[in-house]
């Protein structure tokens, strides 16, 4: 009896060494664990390294300078837009989307190696205590500031601060005898998503956006809101160009403002990202008008997620250029000292399947003077410039109009860049950094007077003319700059650079949204989609309906 109970008990000792044994194989062969631990392998080899040069190298080393150079280097092999992100950046970074920062609420401008506000934000903390356009900013805690070569950064460095935090200033203001001194406590300060929104006519709405923040859709319905007010609105232009984009969620509120329920918007999908899709889950505001998109080069991401559902669904026309080309996923992942990678993690699809993310596998470096490339073959000028292969066409879901993946979102109605050689001069006047200096020496002259003198922007604009006095005054200012007087460029050029500056001067007086009111009174892109806005067949045979 006692031999069988040991007999039993070896064998079952023996069975379980088996089992133990095929567990361990089937563990080893698992590509899951084989994986991490080769990640833990090379964790370990990496760090090794790190204590080598620590301990033995030659000259003295910072090894956390080091260890981000080396992230850094990691991340840029494999695409273009997985990044590292230090401690000291984390925040900054942040601020644009997050849509604001903790500041004194001023825009400025550094004019004669002084630093000088040019707007005060309203309702922000500097407005509050009196501070004025116009006013120099000469001290800041008792730091003198004037005549030091001041960098913009380190104006950001002295201004910005902790909310409740004070601040004191020493000003010069036009008109005091002595200087004034300001108290002054940081605020949260709103960063706008909206550019602008006005009436383009008495049916037609114009709203530009510069970026899908955490603050957008609540920015743009409360512009719809306000221009319902004045009119009907029929139309829709939507100004994406430039827009570099944003958050994805901003992407889909936007879009789901203009579409159906349960609509696909976007969808994304990597490797360890299974599929998720974003569809419209509520009538929006403007599901009925006409929507017309202008987008270009700069357009990308966020602004390419609400293009491509726009147009996938036949929804409204695009006019431009073709859009960068953006379409992968950025998910934030913190480290230990509070710095941050932001890994691509997924591809994103418009609604009928299109990954509109250009190539990059071959050069990444080479990615981003891709801008360069299409100029150079003429893309910019020409719609039969850009190479289209069938094999990424693909058709919008409801017309079943011919659309195309692999490198943006084409326009339905492609809009030449416009590089007239008669720009050449207007374009040396910026390139030397002549014309906005000379801008703000102008407004710090007239101010007061243009305030006076036209009560309202709608006067401003049509009765404000740069006479030819302040143009020879802007010759010569370029003329001191090395830009030489081109007398038959300012036959054309001429009428551009008297339309910035009274744009410029416009945005310092009025509102940024004055400066787009004036530079869109020769746009292509806007006068095109005026035209066809005017013909409601017109519109609708873009569409193919």
């Amino acid at each position: 009896m006692l031999i069988s109970t040991i007999l039993s008990i070896m064998n079952y000792l023996d069975a379980v060494k088996k089992s133990l044994l095929l567990l361990l194989i089937f563990i080893s062969l698992d590509p899951v664990v084989i994986f991490a631990q080769d990640v833990q392998s090379q964790a370990i080899k990496f760090g090794r390294v790190l204590n080598l040069i620590d301990n033995f190298y030659v000259d003295t080393t910072n090894v956390n300078k080091l260890t981000e150079h080396a992230i850094s280097e990691l991340l840029s092999t494999l695409d273009p837009h997985s990044v590292y992100i230090s401690k000291d950046e984390v925040a900054e970074m942040n601020q644009p989307l997050e849509g604001n920062f903790e500041g004194i609420g001023i825009s400025f401008n550094i004019f004669q190696d002084t630093l000088m506000v040019m707007t005060t934000i309203p309702g922000g903390p500097s407005e509050s205590v009196g501070l004025k356009p116009g006013d120099r900013i000469v001290k800041v805690n008792e730091k003198v500031i004037v005549g030091i070569g001041l960098k913009n950064q380190e104006v950001f460095k002295l201004l910005r601060g902790d909310k409740g935090t004070r601040v004191n200033l020493v000003i010069i203001r036009k008109g005091e005898k002595a200087p004034l001194d300001f108290t002054i406590i940081r605020d949260k300060i709103p960063i706008f998503s909206v550019d602008a929104s006005f009436l383009l006519n008495k049916e037609t709405a114009y709203i530009k956006l510069n970026k899908f923040a955490a603050t957008t859709i609540s920015e743009y319905q409360e512009a719809m809101k306000s221009l319902s007010a004045k009119a009907k609105i029929k139309n829709l232009v939507l100004d994406l160009r430039g827009n570099g984009g944003g958050f994805l969620g901003a992407a889909y509120d936007l879009a789901n403002q203009f579409l159906e329920e349960n609509k696909l918007i976007v969808y994304t999908e990597g490797i360890h990202s299974p599929r998720r899709d974003y569809l419209s889950t509520t009538r929006g505001d403007f599901i009925q008008g006409n929507l017309i998109i202008l987008i270009d080069e700069g357009s990308a991401s966020a602004s390419e997620i609400v293009s491509g559902a726009i147009q996938d669904w036949d929804r409204g026309v695009l006019i431009g250029r073709r859009s960068f080309g953006k379409g992968l996923v950025q998910q934030p992942f913190s480290l230990n000292d509070g710095s941050v990678i932001r890994l691509t993690t997924a591809h994103y699809y418009t609604p009928a399947g299109r990954n509109i993310q250009k190539p990059y596998k071959d050069d990444i470096k080479n990615y981003r003077n891709e801008y360069l490339k299409r100029y150079e073959k003429g893309e910019m000028f020409s719609k039969d410039s850009i190479s289209l292969p069938d094999s990424l066409m693909m058709k919008t879901l409801v017309t079943k109009r011919k659309v195309y993946a692999g490198g943006g979102i084409m326009p339905d109605i492609f809009i030449p860049m416009d590089t007239s050689m008669y720009y050449r001069y207007f374009n040396n006047l910026v390139r030397k950094n002549v014309l906005f200096p000379f801008v703000v020496g102008f407004i710090d002259k007239n101010r007061e007077l243009i305030k006076a003198k036209y009560k309202s922007f709608d006067d401003f604009k049509l009765n404000f003319h740069v006479d030819d006095q302040e143009m020879e005054e802007l010759i010569k200012a370029g003329e001191k700059e090395k830009v030489k007087r081109d007398d038959e460029s300012l036959k054309v050029s001429g009428v551009i650079i008297a339309r910035q500056i009274r744009a410029l001067v416009a945005r310092e007086i009025y509102n940024s949204g004055s400066y787009y009111q004036i530079m869109i009174e020769d746009d292509k892109e806007v006068e095109k989609a005026l035209e066809i806005l005017s013909n409601q067949h017109d519109f609708n045979r873009y569409l193919n309906k």
